[in-house]
């Protein structure tokens, strides 16, 4: 039977890979956006997924893209958490509502839409949540503070997750990029680019392309003995 695919923040460069390769597999796609309707929309129309857009932050909002999900589509089977956000700046310049706005747009959309999705997952005893998380959140480099522990954030999440929905048959990674040629990669400054080109094994960052292969293997049955992981896709820091 044809999977459904849930990928949040579908418009932007790593969920747009996602949907595409999943799509691919010629499974039924769904993805949310915010405000980037155009890109939404194009991907709408190039790959047949469908969008729905919606504030993830907003409990009322998630509800009903799950809900409108589920009666399109009839379940959700797999669950891609890839929306997130971040700000560039020094800690000592970070205020509180930006903190704020960082760890919603990271964790709480996570937790929601999670929290909504999953009650499906369990009462069919089966299912598979993918969380996007970063290396930013396990490594000594130099990012947002906010951003970084947002995203360490993610892994905790992720372990204590996997545990508790082990015994409803529902397993639960976290994929962790290094630096990509698009999307959030397009913010870091030329020098931090050279330094981390420099200590990567590869000598390049990575692509969307290369991180939604990843995610869609660990997504399908071929990955059924991998539960509870963060698994590093970032050419070797």
């Amino acid at each position: 039977m044809r999977k459904v695919v849930l990928v949040t923040g579908g418009s932007g460069a790593l969920g747009r890979a996602i949907v595409r390769r999943f799509r691919a597999d010629d499974c039924s796609v769904a993805f949310t956006f915010k405000t980037n309707e155009a890109s939404a929309r194009a991907l709408e129309a190039e790959t047949g997924a469908s969008a729905f857009r919606a504030d993830l932050t907003d409990r009322r909002q998630v509800q009903d893209a799950v809900r409108q999900v589920t009666e399109r589509f009839g379940q959700i089977d797999i669950l891609v958490n890839n929306v997130g956000f971040t700000q560039v700046m020094p800690f000592a310049l970070i205020e509180e509502e930006d903190w704020d706005t960082v760890m919603a747009a990271n964790l709480k959309t996570m937790f929601l839409v999670t929290r909504e999705v999953v009650r499906g997952m369990i009462a069919r005893k089966s299912g598979v949540i993918v969380n996007i998380g970063s290396l930013a959140g396990h490594r000594l480099l130099e990012v947002p503070v906010h951003y970084a522990t947002a995203k360490a954030g993610v892994s905790g999440f992720t372990t204590s997750l996997a545990k508790e929905l082990s015994r409803y048959n529902i397993r639960v990674n976290s994929i962790v990029p290094g630096l990509l040629s698009d999307g959030v990669g397009r913010m870091v400054p030329e020098k931090e680019v050279a330094e981390y080109v420099r200590y990567c094994s590869a000598g390049r960052p990575g692509t969307p392309d290369e991180v939604a292969e990843v995610v869609v293997f660990i997504a399908s049955e071929k990955a059924q003995y991998i539960n509870a992981q963060s698994i590093f896709v970032d050419g070797g820091i």
